[in-house]
């Protein structure tokens, strides 16, 4: 079988399944509870100074679609409001009783060298692995001056990632928030500073529902609401995008990515290595599902680099990223068609209606022996895919490459760009 085991940013793990800092890394019950099921490393919630943090009720909310539950998640906690020296001593026993795990320990404190002197010396003692600078938090924290509010200014980023090189012995990951114009910003900013890695990303700023009896934003306190961190599945895109936009940049060039946002299975998982992730980090998947998804993450992954060949992480990770490209540089010459299998075809009529309202009027719809049936009009086609996505029968209808005699050409030489010298 494939070899799973990561060493990333020096911090080794036996395979790169991780729990984010959350509910479920914050204390030694659910942390041992986590390695038992198989994880591979945790980042423990985010520690901060005393006084301690005073939480709300309720604090948790979630965007469903249909049948499907907690496509988004919505919380407005704060970092952990257990007590410093309460944590401390639980993450030392937890390293102790499991050294060949990945505790990576989370901190927030206010924008003062001082304060990061204080709280990294207290950690150093406990003998983690790692720290992750919690630059993500967009609600509470941020409008104490922490969180987000350090994250979206990229000297702040520098300033504390040089502060935290300087005052500990062990590997310094930054964690990126997502509520800025570009990632790389804070990310160059990062790695200027000193940072061993990165993580990313953090909860999205959101009000995911509006309770409309108690005309409030949910989750709702005694009749109001506020804005939190959105996560989930409904962010894997975003994050997807944001974790390749570091791994092709040049000035980002090298340091290691942890890979965060909506993985809720092993497809997930290599999604984000093959886009430069060399670990990645889980939260509302295990918040939802428990800790033993960990169980179908290792398998499946394990599984799908056996198919390919692949015999270590370090295979996978960063293999997509040369074809992530800019839209300029996209062949304007390449196209496809729809084409309908009408075996597995079963009438619904959504492909047509799609194309026929909002598209191209490039599918037909006719009677054949009493029944309905549905014809892409190749004429008309111009290879967009919404059939093929509003379709529910999995491959039924396909995207099939046409050989134009024409060559490679994109935006930047086209003649129809004005821009263009020729």
């Amino acid at each position: 079988m494939a070899d799973l085991g990561t060493s990333f940013a020096g911090i080794k793990s036996p395979n790169p399944f991780w729990l984010a800092s959350a509910p479920p890394t914050d204390k030694e019950y659910n942390v041992v509870r986590a390695f038992k099921a198989g994880w591979g490393g945790v980042v423990w919630k985010t520690l901060g100074l005393d006084p301690p943090i005073v939480n709300t009720c309720s604090r948790y909310g979630a965007h469903h679609l249909n049948d499907m539950r907690m496509v988004g998640f919505n919380n407005i906690e704060l970092i952990t409001d257990r007590p410093l020296e309460v944590n401390l001593r639980e993450i030392k026993a937890v390293k102790k009783a499991w050294p060949g795990r990945a505790i990576v320990v989370s901190l927030m404190v206010p924008c003062e060298e001082k304060s990061w002197i204080d709280i990294l010396k207290r950690v150093d003692e406990t003998e983690a692995d790692g720290i992750e600078l919690n630059f993500g938090c967009p609600h509470g924290m941020s409008e104490r001056g922490m969180g987000s509010a350090v994250g979206q200014v990229p000297e702040y980023v520098e300033m504390v990632a040089r502060w935290c090189k300087t005052h500990t012995r062990m590997p310094v990951l930054v964690k990126l928030t997502p509520n800025v114009t570009s990632i790389l910003g804070p990310a160059r900013a990062a790695k200027k500073g000193g940072a061993d890695a990165v993580a990313l990303i953090n909860t999205i700023n959101s009000i995911t529902s509006v309770d409309l009896d108690a005309m409030a934003p949910t989750p709702t306190v005694d009749g109001k609401g506020t804005h939190g961190g959105y996560c989930g599945p409904a962010v894997k895109p975003i994050a997807l995008h944001m974790v390749a936009e570091i791994a092709r940049d040049g000035l980002c060039a090298g340091i290691p990515i942890s890979g965060i946002g909506g993985i809720a299975n092993w497809r997930d998982a290599a999604e984000f290595m093959a886009l430069g992730a060399g670990t990645v980090q889980v939260c509302t998947a295990a918040m939802h599902h428990g800790f033993r998804i960990v169980d179908d993450m290792i398998a499946g992954l394990n599984n799908w680099m056996d198919g390919k060949g692949y015999r270590e992480i370090g295979d996978v990770v960063g293999k997509a990223v040369p074809n992530v490209t800019d839209w300029q540089y996209l062949n304007m010459n390449y196209k496809t068609l729809a084409s309908i299998d009408q075996d597995s075809c079963i009438q619904c009529g959504l492909c047509h209606i799609a194309c026929e309202d909002t598209s191209h009027q490039a599918i037909a719809a006719t009677r054949r022996d009493g029944k309905r049936h549905y014809e892409v009009i190749d004429a008309e086609c111009v290879g967009c895919n919404l059939c093929m996505h509003v379709c529910p029968v999995q491959g039924c209808i396909t995207m099939v490459e046409v050989d134009t005699g024409k060559p490679y050409r994109n935006w930047t030489t086209h003649p129809n760009n004005p821009m263009s010298k020729q």
